[in-house]
């Protein structure tokens, strides 16, 4: 009987293996790229069939993404993608990098997964290691994917190898990339963590390896539940600060000079991203199916949501205070991203927002250097026809007023502070005067024109 553990293990240490990976979004191709870039050859597969024809031909879809290592691994052959998956038998590897969203009920969506488990069901060999990347409930690696793994009869731990390693990315983040953020390893069973952890060290400069997929699974929630509690707290105290008289900036910025016990989050204008807005309630979830209440979650959830509404109301002010009403307004958003310099707008409040100004009968346009056109997606089935207008002195004097939603940094600040007849500011950027040699005051916090 062959030794399919060493032979895999031999293949990952001289960098044969093949690595297949499932989804080829804002985690999969940078992930493609760490392994390209470490002699590995991949294989990508995905749905999108715009994603492989545009990777076949060495084409980035992702801004943020190096385009020449995208060329580069695509014309050196280390990088190939299909939407083929009946080839999910070649790669020795396959990790899973699909979406988790959530039902309309904020119930884990649960399809994706299941469906791509289903499909490597159908041309899983002996040999093969699996890793799940796509954050979910504890239990899901362990229970659901390997029991539709081994329904095919092959046993997890001696056939094939299962793990569960969440991808940490951060879009945008210049500091970090896939290859230096610490990678979190948890296997079904020991072998199975062992395997993955080997792999990993192959391209990320560090791994932490927990006890278990369970373990793992609920690092990667924990994270991601104390990034949308504290949100929540720091836009709960934006609303109270202001209510108050008291600059929530000034604040933020002087407790931030203390070099203990205090981490900064800015407010802003509702959360956003696949991240932050989704993976708690995963947590909600299976802790009912415990029997137990969270309640921290909850609120921190209903304090995000409300936020687009809290600007709606800035703006509904300020515009009552000048003679006009929201319907028949000409309004623009600044921004469609959920964070700056990135083309990421899943989840984005920009959106929410311009659904309900047009619900109440204003005419929105956008301006967003990284997000070209509103594209449909699984939230916005009836997404408006928008496209970025462009920022100009004419198009900025003839809106009634700027709404600023994402502070990117190519978008300039001192020709809207200039142009602008109404500024509703979530990002902070005139808290502070702003250096021009224009003849022009800049607005800033103590301008009547920025709320």
């Amino acid at each position: 009987m062959k030794n399919h553990k060493s032979i895999l293990l031999k293949k990952i240490k001289k960098d044969e293996a093949l690595v297949g990976i499932i989804g080829l979004g804002y985690v999969g191709l940078p992930l493609a790229l760490a392994f390209t870039g470490n002699s590995f050859k991949v294989l990508g597969f995905d749905i999108d069939e715009k994603k492989v024809k545009a990777l076949d031909k060495g084409e980035n879809y992702i801004s943020h993404i190096d385009s020449k290592k995208v060329k580069q691994s695509v014309k050196s052959k280390k990088l190939s993608a299909t939407s083929d998956f009946a080839r999910l038998n070649e790669p020795d590897a396959i990790i899973i990098c699909v979406p988790t969203p959530l039902t309309a009920q904020r119930d884990p969506d649960m399809s994706y997964i299941i469906k791509t488990a289903g499909q490597i069901k159908n041309c899983l060999r002996p040999g093969q290691l699996i890793i799940l990347e796509s954050t979910t409930y504890p239990g899901t690696t362990g229970e659901l994917v390997k029991g539709i793994l081994e329904e095919t009869g092959l046993k997890c731990g001696r056939d094939f190898w299962l793990a569960f390693s969440p991808e940490r990315e951060d879009p945008g983040n210049k500091s970090f990339s896939t290859a230096t953020i610490p990678k979190i390893v948890g296997g079904v069973d020991k072998a199975s963590g062992d395997l993955a952890q080997a792999l990993y060290e192959k391209v990320i400069q560090k791994t932490i390896r927990v006890s278990n997929a369970n373990t793992a699974e609920a690092v990667k929630l924990t994270e991601n539940i104390f990034r949308a509690v504290n949100i929540a707290m720091v836009n709960e105290l934006k609303i109270i600060y202001e209510r108050m008289g008291i600059d929530i900036w000034e604040v933020l910025d002087a407790a931030a000079t203390k070099p203990f016990g205090f981490m900064r989050f800015n407010p802003g204008p509702g959360w956003g991203g696949h991240c932050i807005p989704l993976d708690p309630f995963y947590l909600s979830w299976k802790a009912r199916e415990c029997g137990i209440e969270t309640k921290f979650i909850e609120l921190a959830g209903e304090v995000n949501r409300r936020m687009p509404l809290y600007v709606i109301g800035k703006l509904q002010h300020a515009l009552n205070q000048r003679g006009k009403s929201i319907k028949g307004s000409k309004l623009m958003i600044l921004g469609l991203a959920y964070k700056k310099d990135i083309n990421d707008d899943r989840e984005s409040p920009a959106y929410k927002i311009i659904s309900s100004l047009m619900e109440m009968g204003a005419n929105v346009s956008y301006h967003d250097p990284f997000v070209p056109i509103i594209k449909r997606t699984r939230q916005w089935t009836n997404a408006p026809a928008l496209k970025s207008q462009p920022l100009t002195a004419k198009t900025l004097a003839a809106k009634d007023a700027v709404l600023i939603i994402t502070d990117h940094t190519a978008v300039d600040c001192s020709l809207i502070a200039k142009h602008a007849k109404l500024i509703v500011d979530t990002r902070g950027i005139y808290r502070k005067p702003m250096k021009t040699s224009s003849k022009h005051r800049p607005r800033n916090k103590t301008d009547r024109r920025v709320v």
